[in-house]
Formats: C-alpha cells, sequence, structure tokens
C-alpha cells in the first residue's frame, strides 16, 4: 500500500501508525511528506487562532468605544478573556510575535465589519485603520473612551 493511501482513508489511524514509527526510529517507513504538510498546518491553525482572537477582542473594543450606553459585564468579559487568551496563545507560541502587524492589521479589518454589524452603527463612525497597538490593546487598564 502506498504510504498515503491510509492518509487518505482513515487520518486518525494514519496519525496514529505515524505516531509508532517515528518513535520506534523507523524513518525509512514514515510518511514523511504527508508529516510535514500536517506539521506546516499545524502552524497555520495557530496563526488562525491568533487572528481569531484578536478579531473578537478588537469587535468588543469597537463596540465599548462606540457604543458606551451599551456596556455591561459581558462585553468586560469578553475583552478580558480574550486578553489572557492571547496572551496565553502567544506565551505558546512566540515566534507568532513576528506576525502581529500583518495579523493586527485582518484582524481589525474583520473586527471593524463585525462592530459595524452588531451595532448597526454608520460604517463612517470606525477609524479604517486600528487606532491602538497590540501593547495598549492588550493592556488591562485599557478601556477605550469615546472621546
Amino acid at each position: 500500500m502506498p504510504k498515503s493511501g491510509l492518509y487518505e482513508r482513515d487520518f486518525y489511524a494514519w496519525a496514529n501508525e505515524q505516531a509508532a514509527l517515528l518513535r520506534s526510529g523507523q524513518l525509512s517507513t514514515a510518511d514523511i511528506e504527508h508529516i510535514a504538510e500536517e506539521i506546516e498546518s499545524m502552524g497555520r491553525t495557530e496563526k488562525r487562532e491568533l487572528a481569531s482572537r484578536l478579531t473578537v477582542l478588537l469587535t468588543h473594543l469597537l463596540k465599548w468605544r462606540f457604543q458606551p450606553e451599551r456596556r455591561g459585564r459581558s462585553w468586560r468579559s469578553t475583552i478580558t478573556i480574550q486578553r489572557h487568551a492571547l496572551a496565553d496563545h502567544l506565551a505558546d507560541n512566540p515566534s507568532l510575535k513576528s506576525t502581529l502587524d500583518q495579523v493586527l492589521t485582518r484582524a481589525y479589518e474583520d473586527g471593524r465589519l463585525g462592530a459595524i454589524g452588531e451595532t448597526d452603527l454608520p460604517e463612517s463612525l470606525f477609524p479604517s485603520e486600528c487606532p491602538w497597538s497590540f501593547e495598549r490593546i492588550m493592556d488591562a487598564a485599557f478601556w477605550p473612551d469615546h472621546h
């Protein structure tokens, strides 16, 4: 059977088989190409999680700033939880810090769209570019006020 047969038919069985082969040192038998693809995919997943959590945080920070009358414990809780989760995620994956500028730009675009959709406020009210640095966004004392 070709090395990729089990990979395509039963990923779970393939993964367990590959782990056993690697642990026993049978590298020549292992499906190296698919193993490499899966490891790269895991890296992309970590970057997507960073972007997703940052998008949720930015959506709520924007809602906090532009809908002060709707502020409540739920928004405060979401902001705090996302900050903690982002800090933990970056601590577990410190090399993701090198992608922060790119991820922040995209996450802000998505967070802005989310806030526009969830608030029914005019799109023009929301800055087209992120008004805060990543450090500011992550600062537990930062709660954006309407100026």
